[in-house]
C-alpha cells in the first residue's frame, strides 16, 4: 500500500503529509502522539530528521548536531594591537579546528568596548556570532555609563573565561621615576603634569587608572583612546606619560626597554618581571586586581550550542601553539563551566559598580 493510502486508512487523517522540503508541517501535526511519530519515522525515512525538528520534538539535538556548517564570527569589542585582540587571535585558530569551521575575527571599537558588546548582543543567537567578554565590557563600562546600550548579564550567554590577565602600570622611559615610589612622589610634586593613557571612557584602563589616582592622592590627566593598541603606541611615542594596560600587550615592550613597568596587578610577581613587585607588595590591595577575557554569545543561544563551544573552546586552550603563546604573553589560561564564568562576570560588575559609585565617576 502506499506511504500515503496506508497513512490516510491507519489515521483517518486527510490533512497533507509533511513535505520534506517545505516544513514545518500541518498546525494539526504539531502535536503527533507517540504512535504517529513512529509512523513518521519508519514511513518517511529520510524527511523525517526535517519534519520532525519542524514539528519541534528534537530541535534542540538536530540544530547542535548540525552546528556549524559555515564560519563562526568573533567579535573582539576592541581595536587590533591591545591584549583583547591578541588573545582573540591566539585561540580563534585552535577553536576553529576543534569547530571544524574557521572562526574569524572582527575587530569593533569604540566606546571602551560598548559598540562591539552591543553588536554582539543584538546578533542572531545561533552560535555563528559570538564574543570575547571583558572586564571593561561586562562590568566598568556598564557600572560607569547609565546610558550603556545592553545589560551584561541578560543579554549574554556566558560561554567560558579564557584567561586571567596581569594589569600592568608602565611608564615611557622619558619619565624621571625608576620605580612607583618615585613616580607617586613626581605626580605629588607636579600635580596634571603626567598624563595616562586608557582604551577609552569606561574601560578597565580608565577605572585603574581613577582608582590609582584616588588611592594615591595624586593627579594625572586621562587621555582616552579608541581601544588600547592605539593608547599603548602613543605611550611608547611619549604623547602620553604612562598606560594602565593589561600585561600580554605591554610585556614586549618592558622587555626590550621601550616602557618601564613599575608595577604589576597579580597574585604574585610575574615570571619575566622578577624585579617588578605587585601592587599588593606596595600596598596597595585596592590596586592588585587582575583582568579576564572570556567567550560570550547573545542571550538566547541553544544550550546545546553553548554547550559545544565551551567544550571546543576548553579544547583550544589545551592546544600548544595557543597555550605557549597565551602563557609567553603573561596570560593564565582557564576554561570554567559557563555557570561559574556568569558568577565571575556578576562579581566583577558588583565590585566595578561599588568604586565607580564611592568615586562618583558618571559617563553621560
Amino acid at each position: 500500500m502506499p506511504v500515503r493510502a496506508y497513512y490516510e486508512t491507519k489515521f483517518r487523517y486527510t490533512e497533507p503529509l509533511p513535505d520534506p522540503d517545505r516544513c514545518p508541517a500541518p498546525l494539526a501535526m504539531r502535536r503527533p502522539t507517540q504512535q504517529m511519530e513512529a509512523f513518521l519515522k519508519s514511513a518517511l525515512t529520510a524527511s523525517v530528521a526535517a519534519c520532525v525538528a519542524a514539528l519541534g520534538l528534537t530541535h534542540g539535538v538536530a540544530h547542535a548536531q548540525a552546528y556549524p556548517n559555515k564560519p563562526v564570527r568573533l567579535i573582539v569589542p576592541f581595536a587590533a594591537g591591545g591584549t583583547t585582540d591578541i588573545v582573540a587571535r591566539a585561540v580563534s585558530d585552535a577553536l576553529g579546528r576543534q569547530l571544524g569551521q574557521p572562526v574569524v575575527v572582527e575587530n569593533r571599537g569604540g566606546g571602551g568596548g560598548a559598540i562591539g558588546a552591543d553588536a554582539l548582543a543584538k546578533s542572531a543567537p545561533d552560535g555563528y556570532t559570538i564574543g570575547i567578554a571583558t572586564v571593561s565590557t561586562m562590568a566598568t563600562n556598564p557600572a560607569t555609563n547609565p546610558k550603556n546600550p545592553y545589560d551584561p548579564l541578560k543579554d549574554f550567554a556566558p560561554i567560558t573565561n579564557l584567561v586571567n590577565v596581569p594589569n600592568v602600570l608602565t611608564v615611557n622611559p622619558k619619565v624621571p621615576a625608576r620605580n612607583l615610589k618615585e613616580f607617586i612622589a613626581l605626580l605629588r610634586a607636579e600635580p596634571g603634569k603626567y598624563s595616562y593613557a586608557s582604551a577609552g571612557k569606561g574601560s578597565i584602563s580608565h577605572l585603574d587608572g581613577e582608582l590609582f589616582k584616588l588611592t594615591t592622592k595624586t593627579d594625572m590627566v586621562h587621555v582616552p583612546y579608541r581601544g588600547s593598541g592605539p593608547a599603548l603606541n602613543d605611550t611608547l611615542a611619549g604623547q602620553v606619560s604612562g598606560q594602565f594596560d593589561n600585561l600580554p600587550s605591554s610585556m614586549p615592550h618592558i622587555q626590550a626597554g621601550k616602557l618601564r613597568a613599575l608595577a604589576v596587578a597579580a597574585p604574585k610577581r610575574v615570571e619575566g618581571l622578577p624585579d617588578v613587585p605587585t601592587f599588593a607588595e606596595e600596598g596597595m590591595k585596592d590596586n592588585n586586581n587582575m583582568a579576564w577575557y572570556g567567550l560570550v554569545a547573545p542571550a538566547g543561544t541553544p544550550p546545546a550550542i553553548v554547550a559545544r563551544l565551551h567544550d571546543a573552546a576548553v579544547k583550544a586552550l589545551q592546544d600548544p601553539a595557543a597555550k605557549r603563546r597565551l602563557t609567553e604573553s603573561g596570560a593564565y589560561p582557564d576554561g570554567n563551566t559557563p555557570q561559574q564564568f556568569a558568577a565571575q562576570i556578576k562579581r566583577e560588575l558588583e565590585l566595578r559598580k561599588k568604586i565607580a559609585q564611592e568615586q562618583k565617576i558618571t559617563l553621560e
